[in-house]
């Protein structure tokens, strides 16, 4: 039996259990199983590796996509730039880190936007924030970064409200908190929604709901919106082929 699985806390609504699972059914992929790895610290991690030895392949999500990285024997060449791991390939007891959030995120933003090159901020600093802004670059995109607790280049939420020009010159959202996810529906950055226009874009990398709090402001404003559903799916075909490979 092939194992593959996915680690982070909390994984009570992961999408790529149910994702795998379909796809080895829907392609009659036989011998291969996918299961949750719900780890309340990092260092569990090595557990997890312990009692599943046959394990070839390991998705990465919220709150390791940085944690995990000293655990690992080597990066990919472009996850060593991003500084995010998302994808973990084991072969002959060795693990390679990837990050495939970049490769999801970067085409579904191309079909989505075109060759439109809006100014862009993006929300959060975790992990999937890191392949959002390499992404951005490697579009020539220029964008800003907003935390809560700013360092370095980055803005905070306060000089958005403080300083309307920052929404009129960036048109391009995106969303890499976790805010908004099921069951916590209600929840969004705290980004001024009174400024949003008819001009801006709503990237909420959220699936679930596939409408969320942040997007219906936003197509509230006359604005357009799309949530992660489809980055969600390319970046797991990509680390399956990783896996493959």
């Amino acid at each position: 039996m092939r194992k593959f699985g996915l680690i982070g806390f909390p994984l009570g609504h992961s999408f790529s259990k149910k994702y795998f699972t379909a796809k080895f059914e829907r392609e009659n992929i036989q011998g291969c199983r996918f299961d949750l790895y719900e780890i309340p610290k990092i260092g569990d991690f090595e557990d997890v590796l312990k009692e599943n030895p046959e394990l070839e392949g390991i998705a990465v999500t919220i709150p390791y996509k940085q944690q995990v990285i000293p655990f690992l024997d080597t990066l990919d060449s472009a996850c060593k730039v991003i500084g995010a791991v998302n994808c973990i390939k084991i072969k002959n007891q060795k693990l390679t880190g990837y990050n495939t959030d970049y490769i999801g995120f970067k085409h579904s933003l191309e079909i989505w936007i075109g060759n439109h090159k809006p100014k862009a901020l993006v929300l959060g600093t975790g992990g999937a924030s890191k392949a959002v802004m390499q992404a951005l670059k490697d579009l020539g995109i220029q964008y800003l970064s907003v935390s809560r607790s700013p360092s370095g280049n980055q803005i905070s939420y306060q000089d958005l409200k403080e300083n309307p020009s920052i929404l009129k010159q960036h048109h391009l959202i995106i969303n890499s908190t976790p805010l908004g996810t099921y069951p916590k529906v209600e929840g969004m950055p705290d980004i001024p929604i009174d400024q949003l226009t008819s001009k801006h874009l709503i990237y909420d990398l959220v699936y679930n709901p596939s409408e969320t709090t942040l997007m219906k402001a936003c197509i509230n404003a006359g604005g357009k919106s799309k949530n992660g559903q489809d980055m969600l799916e390319l970046q797991a075909e990509a680390a399956w082929k990783i896996w493959n490979e």
